[in-house]
């Protein structure tokens, strides 16, 4: 750590946007800088990324979040990465060149090569492994369908010559020197990622942590192309460029940057992270455990040598993404933030749901057959109700995966932490507590995925000691406490659940 550098950066290479927030020592937020970037989509079902759209606003937010904090390179201690997961992306080594747009994870191109390498074996066909269902989500079909439409690429990749990444090691690869300039004595960026976003390519082995020859070899993906596997709290280089001398220290996915930042680190503790889509991770200490129920098994985090600790995972696609569809789409609100007051217009949801099911359902069913649909309409339903079935709708879900979470590692919820911009929604919070029955907690610092990024960075260059230092800083923010009837409550659930069997077998 440099002499003087009493901050951490942080970047966060999110679905929608990128944003670079700056922290002090107690882990406040100093400065803030964000951008949006375009999304693509070429055809129904088909989501795509500018990865040079993406690297140029990573280095403008950076420079943003300094100058709005009156800061230089020099005060940063690290920086630390944190990104959407299983977005995928190839380039050429030589040039850096991307050599096509990036794949996102809501893309369901894939789906007849899920369905091929299924076969009759199903979609847990390697979930021993590698801890997934066969499914569009992952990062390995969307490396397939790229090689196999360019005969030309393949060679080229199984010759070392194409370099697969996800977002963070883009990031990585490009921050610690990108392409060797011709004629220049220095090297090439370093290409490598974490163990939280390799656990979400499907090609990693869980056990080992290393990429496993058997998925490497069903996926039909050369070796040559990945990246290495390092921890998430580890210096996996130097900057150069405008952040030249500081020590690149984190990579997390997004989501397990989130349970670092809300400090769940003991088994039992669980996150959900309220965005475009939602996602709940929890901790089950250093031993994965494989899920019988629709939940994903991942790597939580590791920091330096330190054993791994893994966690579960449940993927809601669809939440923070219906209410942009419903101003976008729809026209039923003109900015996001209106559907609280429309949603509040009303006491309760007119007997209307909403299953947003716009590219099939995850976790907890994993069909990507469902399509989304608004169930029980009456002459009575108004605007109002929808907007108050939108919200409902992700407390809802979420109910879906907290009770599989509770089911497959035989603990209760005692307590949900909750983060992300959905969490400003009063009337989602009281009805997520209401439908899970325990309190729902928001902290302090509620950009935790930016804060878990810091928090990883900061324990590798020594700028925190350890992790109960970090545990000390959590703060509460808001409780939410449940108030909702029993028996309204399993009226509810049992309404939604028939509202979630209707979107199924809709695609053939």
């Amino acid at each position: 750590m440099t002499v003087g550098s009493s901050f951490l950066a942080a970047i966060d290479q999110g679905t929608t946007s990128t944003r670079c927030i700056v922290f002090d020592p107690d882990g406040h937020i100093v400065s803030v800088d964000q951008r949006e970037h375009e999304q693509i989509f070429p055809r129904p079902g088909w989501v795509e990324h500018d990865a040079g759209e993406i690297w140029a606003n990573v280095q403008a937010v950076t420079q943003g979040a300094l100058d709005r904090a009156g800061l230089s390179r020099a005060d940063l201690a690290a920086v630390g990465i944190t990104n959407q997961r299983e977005t995928t992306l190839l380039w050429d080594a030589r040039t850096g060149e991307p050599v096509h747009n990036a794949i996102v994870w809501q893309d369901t191109r894939t789906d007849r090569i899920i369905r091929e390498l299924a076969g009759d074996a199903g979609a847990d066909r390697f979930r021993d492994r590698c801890g997934t269902p066969l499914a569009t989500y992952f990062s390995a079909p969307k490396i397939r369908w790229l090689l196999d439409r360019d005969p030309e690429l393949r060679k080229r990749a199984e010759a070392g010559d194409v370099l697969f990444g996800t977002i963070d090691t883009w990031l990585i690869w490009q921050l610690t020197g990108g392409a060797a300039k011709a004629g220049s004595r220095a090297t090439a960026g370093t290409h490598a990622t974490d163990v939280t976003n390799a656990s979400r390519t499907m090609l990693m082995n869980l056990e080992t942590l290393d990429w496993d020859d058997e998925l490497l070899a069903a996926f039909d993906i050369p070796r040559a192309m990945l990246p290495t596997i390092r921890p998430s709290a580890y210096n996996y280089g130097e900057a150069r460029g405008m952040l030249a001398g500081v020590p690149v220290a984190s990579a997390l996915g997004d989501q397990q940057a989130a349970l670092f930042g809300q400090v769940c680190f003991s088994p039992g503790e669980v996150k959900c992270t309220y965005g475009t889509g939602s996602f709940l991770l929890l901790n089950t200490g250093e031993a994965p455990v494989q899920s019988k129920r629709g939940l994903v098994t991942t790597l939580a985090y590791q920091v330096g040598d330190d054993a791994p600790v893994y966690a579960l995972e449940g993927s809601i696609a669809v939440t923070g993404a219906l209410v942009q569809w419903l101003r976008d789409n729809i026209g039923l609100i003109s900015s996001a933030d209106e559907i609280n007051a429309l949603a509040a217009s009303v006491p309760d949801n007119g007997g209307c749901y909403i299953v947003p099911a716009f590219a099939g359902l995850f976790a907890p069913y994993w069909r990507p057959d469902a399509r989304g649909i608004i169930a029980g309409l009456t002459s009575f339903v108004t605007k109002g109700h929808l907007a108050r079935a939108a919200l409902e709708s992700t407390a809802w879900q979420v109910r879906d995966v907290v009770t599989a979470m509770a089911l497959e590692s035989g603990v209760d919820i005692a307590v949900l932490k909750v983060d992300g911009g959905m969490t400003a929604s009063e009337l989602l919070m009281n009805f997520q507590a209401d439908v899970l029955d325990v309190p729902v907690v928001r902290p302090t610092v509620a950009e935790t995925t930016c804060l878990g990024a810091a928090y990883a960075a900061g324990l590798t260059v020594g700028f925190w000691p350890d992790l109960a230092t970090l545990r000390a800083q959590w703060k509460v923010d808001r409780t939410w406490r449940p108030s909702m009837a029993a028996e309204a409550r399993d009226q509810g659930a049992r309404m939604w659940g028939k509202a979630v069997a209707r979107t199924m077998n809709w695609e053939d």
